[in-house]
């Protein structure tokens, strides 16, 4: 600029006027750049708050700006409420492992030198009461014998099993214990695609470890879970999920539970990109049941369902490319009885949108039998709405109880009457073999092995499964009970005693 002054002033003949005009043009020249190029050179004031598109690796970073990005506080709220959890169970060398995720084995001496395997699963669970409930997966603590719970401050207790969901893949166990910390329940279907959320649990036994991503779909499935009727709708996260992490906790910014931490979808057990979790709304009423009534409660439409796609929709003639198409209705079921007709396709339940047949399966998963729920459908291109009272699987409204086992089953073991020509060879008048020893009073309090054939009970001759079942039947409770019989191959006899 001092350079530019100095050319003008050495012309003699430039006349002030000009001299302005060049100054003005100048000015305009330099303006512009700073139009053009300022807001990359020079600070703005004209909005105090960053402009900025964050990534991922910029969180920490930026938090302090963004509060909403900070990660703190839902780790705060989420890691005491959350606890690791151990379970042992006993099995028959060369039987299936049911525990998917993580087993350790050691062995223990039986008779004839065979051994038996000594499995401890692990996994997590979130405690949701003070008087120490704590919800898991079922896979987690599926036929354990010992339920061991840890605290985050390292305090173990005893767990006793509540109930399971095989159909839903999750279980209610509870320790004896008063005024936990526990975890508040958010709604899960005010969670978004995009939120950041945090998984908290023990993957390979690292005690509370808390890791974030993003909620990557909603509405999934997998076909993992077993069970009769089983309910996938599963929240699908990129936060990393491994064995162990298995019935832990899904959490919002809040510290919130939006989801019970159940599958991983990998080639090679290990994380591999995308976790599942089982909706929180689905976990308090399956928790709510199990506490209430010692089973859960399913309600049923009693219709065959499919998913709709594009080309699905192009063969049936349907304008619609989401919903769920209504295969066929079952006879005396709740959706003949509200008029649900085959062809219709499901839109809403309530006034929730159901796009594909998981959230269908979920929305209706959430209700007991005698609940009534209002469908949207489409009928030949009308929208109508249908009033259903949900029935049970029997086909009533009659709240479903809990099976209690027979007294055979009290016993844990699978029982068959001695066969005529075997007791023949064996020189006994008859007895009862035990087939299979699973959880139960033989396994718990006694050291009997698969095989053994019960001659008499209390010194009272067994000749078959009749006179077993009748004579334990007798047996009041506290009473104990003497076991006589052989193994096969021994001429020693045994005798196992237990309480009932």
């Amino acid at each position: 600029m001092l350079r530019l002054s100095r050319i003008i002033t050495s012309q003699d003949k430039m006349s002030e006027s000009m001299r302005n005009l060049l100054f003005i043009l100048l000015a305009g020249v330099v303006g512009g750049l700073v139009v053009l190029f300022g807001s990359k050179a020079v600070p703005t004031f004209s909005n105090p708050g960053p402009i900025v598109e964050f990534a991922p690796s910029k969180f920490t970073k930026l938090q302090d700006d963004l509060p909403g990005l900070d990660f703190t506080y839902a780790a705060e709220q989420s890691i005491p409420r959350v606890v690791h959890i151990r379970a042992l169970s006993l099995v028959n060398r060369g039987g299936r492992s049911t525990d998917f995720f993580n087993d350790f084995f050691g062995n223990r001496r039986r008779r004839g030198g065979e051994r038996e395997q000594r499995r401890q699963g692990s996994g997590s669970g979130v405690i949701i009461s003070p008087e120490g409930y704590i919800v898991t997966n079922n896979h987690v603590i599926e036929e354990a014998e010992e339920i061991e719970v840890q605290l985050h401050d390292n305090r173990i207790y005893k767990a006793k099993l509540i109930g399971t969901d095989p159909n839903t893949d999750i279980a209610l166990i509870k320790i004896n214990e008063a005024d936990l910390s526990y975890m508040l329940f958010a709604d899960s279907d005010e969670v978004k695609v995009g939120e950041w959320v945090l998984a908290v649990g023990n993957p390979f036994s690292l005690a509370s470890t808390v890791t974030a991503g993003i909620v990557s779909a909603k509405g999934r499935s997998i076909n993992i879970i077993g069970g009769d009727a089983p309910i996938e709708s599963f929240i699908q996260t990129d936060a990393a999920v491994n064995p162990g992490n298995s019935g832990g906790a899904l959490v919002n910014l809040n510290g919130e539970l939006i989801g019970i931490n159940t599958a991983i979808a990998t080639p090679n057990r290990v994380y591999a990109g995308y976790s599942f979790a089982v909706p929180s709304e689905i976990v308090a009423k399956i928790v709510e049941d199990l506490k209430s009534f010692g089973v859960v409660q399913r309600a049923y439409l009693g219709v065959l369902i499919r998913g709709l796609n594009g080309n699905m929709s192009e063969t049936l003639g349907l304008d619609l490319t989401e919903g769920v198409y209504i295969d066929s209705v079952m006879n005396n079921s709740a959706a003949e009885d509200a008029g649900i007709l085959k062809g219709d396709v499901v839109l809403k339940v309530d006034e929730v949108e159901v796009k594909n047949s998981p959230e269908l399966l979920e929305q209706i998963g959430r209700h007991r039998p005698g609940d009534e729920v209002v469908l949207t459908v489409s009928r030949n291109g009308e929208i109508v709405t249908k009033t259903v009272k949900l029935k049970n699987q029997s086909g009533n409204t009659r709240i479903v109880e809990r099976k209690r086992p027979s007294v055979l089953e009290e016993l844990g073991a699978e029982f068959e009457s001695l066969d005529e020509e075997k007791a023949e060879e064996l020189g006994l008048s008859g007895g009862v073999v035990v087939k299979k020893i699973n959880s139960g009073k033989l396994r718990e309090e006694t050291d009997m092995e698969e095989g053994f054939i019960i001659t008499h009970i209390d010194k009272e001759k067994i000749r078959n499964l009749e006179d077993l079942r009748d004579i334990i039947k007798r047996k009041g409770d506290n009473e104990g009970v003497m076991l006589e019989g052989i193994y096969e191959g021994s001429s020693r006899k045994y005798f196992y005693a237990f309480g009932m």
